[in-house]
């Protein structure tokens, strides 16, 4: 059963080739609609996968000791340099399975949600090859054995994003943000790949014999922790390189900017990329090279302040957005700075504790998101909606599950993977200068999450319609492939977090213990009591729901004048906010202004248009034509001139002996 492991990949790559193929000759030879057929290809191969995940979770559960892993033999060698070999091998640890479940697993709920979501879209065929293809590189992503691996996938994904976000490629808004994401996450990339070249360069000096798989995790896991190592001098500049490539593909600061934009595309997709699966491989590729992590200091506070003052920033951002998936994207930007600043003081497992939790709650926010947009016959705007508890029972009840799951509240997922993070923060196990102040962030931060979220509630379920003008229809909730993910992952938000609840609760902390056969034990240097952690959790808790109900209250009204009132104070400082902090005009005018101007004037017009085509290309055909007409004045048909060309030439030979 091992050997099977790479079925679990395979299968929705089978998916997406047979849709494709299925999109070509449909489009080809006009054939009737083929949506039953697609989805039900489409669906079959993530369920499956989960099915065969689930199998393999539960051999891993019975060696969470010892680092056990299932291992399949190297499927082909991919490249071969003598002393350098990439083998496509798949290699299966407790850290991997907890991925591959979240991928596959809440993958599937979003596949079966898209069926009624994209039920009447001309593309749904194409959009379900996409999605399979989607998953196929975010599955070579986490079980892939080497960093080269690693990177197709990481590169597959940004790949797939790109096609999923500007999937209404028609429209030129979404167009063009379906590239600003290409090209952002290609910036982070560059980072990526400088940080696996240091590793190689590193490690090919200290290499003892051929064929050493240089970048494979195992290998790299074993200079990294031996004595002297070859890597301790990189490992700063290593880390950091990698980390960039993390804040691209993780949404992090400076590289932030794709995610809100990635809103153009379908919900589903914003559920699957943007909630459960893409966004957190940076915190995945840290946590699978934390051994080379903890050997850098300066690394590991550059990630844990990163990600504190990137939670803090989106979170202020969310506060005043109307579009009610633009709230939901810069949340998801503020939940991943909380998993950095986890894996950055040393909390790998609270980190990856996050992830699982966050990929309940958000992916059930998205979709909700999305049955409230699909119902209001595609507005997004908050202020355009009110009184829908009513109309949308089963998308009210568990978007408000997810809601008091993602602020924190006692017992739902959130409160237990937030209050690790906290409690990480105040009392980190790798020596982080000012976590203090890292905590003050991310403690500032879940108090505003929880505001902006039960404004969301309070806009769009309370009070009574707000549409200026006009009377929008609400559609009812009718689709059961729309609605049963929606129960499904409101029942896992709730119960999601009790699989990593932590002896200070009583609980036996099962997510941790498990993962520990994964990381390298770190020794936290601050003493501290169970009861010290109960209370601190509860009473951030608790503050979580005094602001929640504040502004519940605040926005369940009709037209709510004290945020308008409390806006006009605020002055500059409410514009700057409600216009991001102006970040894309800034970048806009330091790097793509200037950027746009060189390869415009310089590029094209100088190097391209003036020398390339200009000279060398049209400047070489004028030459030979002159050179052409010149030849032609020279042939007059007259003997006495030939006659006195041959004599001059004969002259000029005899004066080059002579002299």
């Amino acid at each position: 059963m091992p050997n099977m492991i790479w079925w679990v990949p395979a299968l929705p790559l089978l998916g997406a080739m047979l849709n494709g193929v299925l999109a070509i000759v449909q489009a080809r030879f006009q054939l009737a609609s083929t949506k039953r057929l697609s989805a039900l290809i489409a669906l079959a191969g993530p369920m499956t996968a989960f099915a065969m995940a689930l199998y393999y979770f539960y051999v891993l559960a019975g060696f969470d000791a010892g680092g056990f892993a299932i291992v399949i033999p190297p499927l082909f060698t991919w490249m071969d340099f003598g002393d350098w070999v990439v083998q496509v091998g798949l290699r299966t640890d407790q850290l991997s399975m907890i991925m591959t479940l979240v991928v596959t697993g809440v993958g599937s709920l979003i596949h079966l949600y898209s069926v009624g979501y994209m039920a009447t879209d001309r593309g749904f065929v194409r959009y379900f090859a996409y999605l399979n293809l989607f998953l196929f590189f975010m599955l070579v992503l986490v079980l892939g054995d080497s960093l080269p691996l690693m990177f197709i996938g990481w590169e597959g994904v940004g790949l797939c994003s790109y096609l999923l976000i500007g999937f209404w490629f028609h429209d030129p808004a979404k167009a063009a943000a379906g590239k600003k994401a290409f090209v952002v996450n290609r910036i982070g990339d560059f980072g990526f790949l400088i940080g696996m070249f240091l590793i190689w360069s590193a490690l090919k000096g200290a290499a003892g014999h051929d064929g050493l798989a240089l970048l494979n995790f195992v290998v790299i896991k074993q200079f990294a922790l031996q004595g002297g190592s070859v890597l301790a001098p990189l490992a700063t500049a290593i880390c950091l390189c990698l980390f960039i490539g993390a804040c691209g593909k993780s949404a992090q600061i400076p590289l932030y900017v794709w995610l809100p934009d990635a809103m153009a595309g379908p919900t589903p997709v914003s559920a699957l990329i943007h909630a459960a699966t893409m966004v957190t491989a940076g915190v995945y590729m840290i946590c699978r090279m934390q051994f080379l992590f903890i050997q850098s200091p300066t690394a590991m506070a550059t990630v844990a302040t990163v990600g504190a003052v990137t939670a803090f920033f989106a979170a202020t951002m969310g506060l005043v957005q109307t579009d009610i998936k633009k709230v939901l994207a810069y949340s998801t930007i503020s939940q991943l700075g909380y998993m950095f600043l986890a894996v950055g003081v040393g909390a790998f497992s609270a980190g990856i504790f996050h992830v699982v939790t966050h990929a309940f709650f958000k992916a059930l926010l998205f979709l909700g998101a999305g049955s409230v947009i699909h119902a209001m016959h595609d507005e997004q705007r908050m202020t355009h909606f009110g009184g829908l508890r009513k109309e949308l029972p089963i998308t009210f009840w568990t978007f408000f599950v997810a809601t008091l799951a993602i602020a924190g509240i006692f017992p739902f997922a959130g409160f237990f993977s937030k209050d690790a993070i906290l409690w990480a923060a105040l009392h980190p196990a790798f020596p982080v200068p000012g976590h203090m102040m890292l905590w003050g962030l991310g403690l500032a931060t879940a108090l505003m999450t929880s505001f902006y979220m039960f404004r969301c509630v309070g806009l769009t379920f309370f009070g009574t319609r707000r549409e200026p003008g006009r009377k929008i229809h609400c559609h009812k909730e009718e689709s059961v492939a729309m609605l049963l993910p929606l129960v499904i992952l409101g029942v896992l938000s709730v119960v999601g977090g009790w699989m990593g609840v932590p002896e200070a609760f009583g609980g036996a902390d099962h997510f941790h213990h498990f993962l520990s056969a994964v990381f390298v034990p770190l020794e936290s240097a601050h003493e501290h009591s169970a009861t010290a952690e109960v209370l601190t959790g509860l009473a951030t808790m608790l503050g979580a729901v005094v602001v929640g109900l504040m502004a519940l209250a605040i926005y369940s009204q009709q037209m709510p004048a004290w945020p308008k009132r409390f806006a006009a104070q605020l002055g500059q400082v409410y514009e700057l906010v409600l216009h991001n902090y102006y970040v894309d005009e800034l970048y806009q005018k330091i790097f793509v202004q200037p950027l746009a101007w060189f390869s415009r004037t310089v590029l094209w017009r100088g190097q391209d248009a003036t020398l390339i085509d200009g000279i060398a290309v049209h400047g070489t055909g004028r030459a030979v034509l002159l050179i052409g007409r010149l030849s032609a004045a020279l042939q007059t048909g007259y003997v006495p001139h030939y006659l006195f060309g041959l004599v001059l030439g004969a002259v000029f030979v005899v004066w080059w002996i002579v002299y």
